[in-house]
């Protein structure tokens, strides 16, 4: 994943380098937003946290349920194995070795259905925030608006280029609950680029 990161941070760098080259120096006007600082405060995305969080409970819990009742065959393997033949022994073996690959595999599926239970119930909030960015970009007349995470430098006393963050919470009607730049250790890092363009392209 963090490698995936850095290869899309590299490739938007690049498309912005192209785009900036084919620009006019004095028309390029610039946009970029903190969507992580965004998205953490609006409403619907506490929403969708809290409803995660409660399905990964539940679902620990019947994991966890699982667990045990397999440790109790093991034990009760351990316990009887001396009163077994080689070949009782064997196919008691092979039972549990089974038994333990198919809890893995449970628990890997359920964790990849949760991941997209989760990006699902994401897109609306996504959608939601690009059509704000959209907005505020076609007001400032931006000619692209990038994500937060792809610059490297920034002139703050640039007129060219500027922080939209607070302007799309106000345009979405919130107040940000985390300042642009720092860190959502509850977020991912899978929301997409935002617009490349203030028309939306």
């Amino acid at each position: 994943m963090a490698m995936s990161n850095r290869v899309t941070k590299s490739l938007s760098l690049l498309l912005l380098l192209v785009a900036m080259a084919a620009m006019p120096v004095q028309a390029q006007k610039i946009g970029y937003v903190d969507q992580q600082a965004v998205l953490v405060s609006m409403p619907e995305m506490q929403e969708v946290q809290q409803q995660v969080q409660q399905e990964m409970k539940q679902q620990q819990r019947e994991l966890q349920q699982q667990r045990q009742q397999f440790q109790k065959r093991v034990k009760q393997f351990q316990q009887q194995q001396s009163l077994l033949d080689d070949s009782a022994r064997a196919e008691r073996e092979r039972e549990l070795q089974k038994r333990s690959q198919e809890l893995r595999r449970a628990a890997q599926q359920r964790q990849q259905q949760m991941q997209k239970k989760r990006r699902k119930m994401m897109q609306p909030l996504l959608e939601k925030l690009q059509g704000a960015i959209d907005k505020v970009a076609a007001q400032q007349e931006l000619d692209m608006v990038l994500r937060r995470q792809v610059l490297l430098y920034e002139d703050e006393t640039s007129e060219r280029v500027a922080d939209i963050t607070r302007d799309v919470a106000g345009e979405l009607g919130i107040s940000l609950t985390q300042s642009p730049g720092e860190p959502s250790p509850t977020l991912d890092q899978n929301a997409p680029p935002a617009g490349g363009s203030g028309s939306g392209q």
